[in-house]
């Protein structure tokens, strides 16, 4: 076999692991958050981008592209998020067709109830299938395919 035909199937090896290895995670962690918060890594996800968003607003638009959904699934996971509470609506003074979703007072403090044992089941997690030299190791692999540079931190803005 070529070198080119084994490092094609190292690659799709790697990508396969990845993919599953995101699936066993995120089903874990998104288990545990639902049963001791009553949120998904989801709604997560949402909570703690409008909480670090400018007055704690985002056009809906805005906030699908950044958490990878379409129109119609931030729709339906942001009306579960209105209906708890934790979410409101807002309007723009300057177009009617810009609708945002607002972080309420209640999202932000459901959102800090949750971050503390979300974070000690991410640590239990990992710290149960790797040690630290190789989660300091996998660290470095993954920031290096990340395009988006993004913030990692799972914490809301201190008050």
């Amino acid at each position: 076999m070529s070198s080119q035909v084994l490092s094609e199937q190292a690659s799709a090896r790697v990508f396969v692991g990845l993919l599953r290895a995101h699936a066993a995670a995120t089903r874990k962690l998104s288990a545990q958050l639902s049963v001791d918060h009553g949120l998904t890594l989801s709604d997560f996800e949402v909570l703690l981008r409008l909480s670090r968003a400018p007055d704690r607003r985002l056009r809906r638009v805005d906030l699908a592209e950044q958490v990878l959904l379409t129109a119609s699934g931030i729709t339906r996971l942001l009306d579960g998020l209105e209906r708890s509470g934790f979410v409101e609506r807002g309007s723009c003074s300057t177009d009617r067709r810009v609708v945002y979703a607002v972080l309420t007072d209640d999202g932000l403090e459901k959102l800090r109830a949750a971050r503390n044992t979300h974070l000690e089941q991410i640590e239990a997690y990992f710290q149960a299938r790797l040690d630290e030299n190789e989660l300091e190791e996998l660290t470095g692999l993954l920031v290096r395919l990340d395009e988006g540079g993004e913030d990692d931190s799972c914490d809301p803005p201190e008050e």
